[in-house]
């Protein structure tokens, strides 16, 4: 563009100038006045978060469950309830054991929690679906946990 080319502004813009300035419009999540006080928290960010981490844990310690229990153990035949009282008679195994549970638990039950949210159509199918999960995870996480630290080898 020249110095001599001029640019036309429409009749809407031709209004405004250093005497009559365009109006402000705010940002659009800026909080006004008018606005309310935002509830909503970073739970889903946190969520999806944890879902990568979880996963990668999940892998390194599934992939080395497998490896040691069963390639380096003997593998499957081997595997009986003398083979879990001997391990669970290791804190390392105990540990080892409960936090796959707890991850696997909590990882299954944030994924499905996202699919309810994805799929269910209407709040109360929604509400009693996610109760219902919430359950369900708590007691096998309580359940597992329980059997893992109470398990007695000399039960008969």
């Amino acid at each position: 563009m020249s110095a001599t080319d001029h640019v036309e502004l429409s009749s809407s813009s031709a209004a405004y100038g250093p005497d009559n300035p365009a109006p402000v419009i705010e940002p659009p999540r800026a909080r006004t006045k008018r606005t309310p006080r935002s509830t909503r928290t970073n739970f889903e960010m946190y969520g999806w978060l944890f879902m990568r981490l979880s996963g990668i844990v999940l892998v390194v310690l599934v992939i080395g469950h497998l490896l040691i229990q069963l390639v380096l153990d003997g593998g499957v035949t081997k595997v009986g309830f003398a083979f879990v009282a001997g391990r669970w008679a290791s804190p390392f195994w105990q540990t080892w054991d409960l936090i796959m549970l707890w991850l696997a638990m909590l990882h299954g039950g944030n994924g499905l929690r996202t699919v309810i949210n994805d799929y269910a159509e209407r709040d109360n199918t929604r509400f009693w679906l996610k109760m219902l999960l919430y359950t369900a995870t708590a007691f096998t996480i309580i359940l597992g946990t329980l059997v893992i630290f109470t398990f007695d080898p000399n039960i008969r």
